[in-house]
């Protein structure tokens, strides 16, 4: 068992970092977490016939995104996807 102890920080901490990405959503790749392919969130299958908007892989149609606004609060369903991915290379030469 280690006994180094770690200082860590509120969520918060993070704040800063993430808003340098909220204007790049369209680069961000998505891994599906049923069939393990990796597409541009771009290329997702999106349906807002319903509360919010649910988002479908493109190669095997399960669900990898639920987004639902409901009485002043956002929910937010990532379960479907094992990772997004951006390419902050592009960030960089864009001056971000």
């Amino acid at each position: 068992m280690n006994s180094h102890t770690y200082d860590y920080l509120d969520g918060n901490a993070a704040a800063g970092e993430l808003t340098k990405y909220s204007h790049g959503y369209y680069r961000f790749r998505g891994q599906c977490a049923h069939c393990g392919a990796t597409k541009r969130f771009a290329e997702a299958h999106v349906y807002m016939q319903c509360p919010g908007l649910v988002a479908r892989c493109s190669v095997c149609q399960h669900v990898i995104l639920r987004f639902v606004n409901a009485r002043q609060r956002a929910f937010l369903d990532l379960r479907g996807m094992t990772c997004l991915i951006l390419d902050t290379s592009q960030l960089q030469e864009s001056g971000r």
